[in-house]
């Protein structure tokens, strides 16, 4: 079975006066990615697609760099869009995200939809597998809120936020090329030790 993964990138450095799209990673959480460079998996890869946040892309970069295979950006794949909030505090966060996922349909104080979050995910990815070699294992790099989006849609279930990652980032699931059916649940990327 050929093998997709989503990968969530790992810890970011938090900068209140940075907009979060263009948060890095930590020390921790490069470091963590780059470990997993080094893992049977990530020298499998023949493809890495990525959000188009700063975060996303130095974690995908990361994991090219151990095969040295192109990283494909796509704007689309971007994390639910919650610029209307700017930064929140992790308690404060934390309550808007189960709101956010308790409630797919409405906005929480002007962010983006989890239902249209869903669609715009779920989108890009078809698009993306669409001309895609069903042989060559993929990887998408983006983020906790839509990965949590694409794989319940993936599982054909309810939004829920039951689906959601664990805290930190840097997690993985694993989906087969072939029917899209999800293979494994959200592991850490420096642990997965591949299909």
């Amino acid at each position: 079975m050929t093998f997709g993964l989503y990968i969530t990138h790992p810890q970011v450095r938090i900068d209140a006066n940075v907009p979060v799209p263009q948060w890095g990673l930590s020390d921790i959480g490069r470091q963590r990615a780059e470990k997993a460079a080094m893992l049977p998996w990530a020298q499998k890869l023949g493809r890495i697609i990525s959000s188009d946040e700063t975060k996303a892309i130095e974690t995908a970069e990361i994991l090219a760099a151990s095969n040295d295979i192109p990283i494909m950006i796509a704007p689309d794949t971007h994390e639910n869009d919650r610029s209307a909030t700017g930064f929140l505090a992790p308690p404060e966060f934390e309550a808007a995200a189960d709101w956010f996922f308790a409630n797919p349909t409405e906005s929480f104080r002007g962010w983006e939809k989890a239902a249209d979050a869903q669609s715009r995910i779920v989108s890009a990815f078809d698009r993306i597998l669409s001309d895609h070699n069903p042989d060559m294992p993929i990887a998408f790099v983006g983020h906790g809120g839509v990965g949590t989006l694409l794989k319940c849609h993936l599982r054909q279930m309810p939004i829920s936020r039951s689906q959601d990652q664990p805290g930190g980032g840097g997690n993985l699931f694993c989906f087969s090329l072939a029917d899209r059916t999800v293979s494994c649940d959200w592991t850490p990327i420096e642990t997965w030790q591949g299909e």
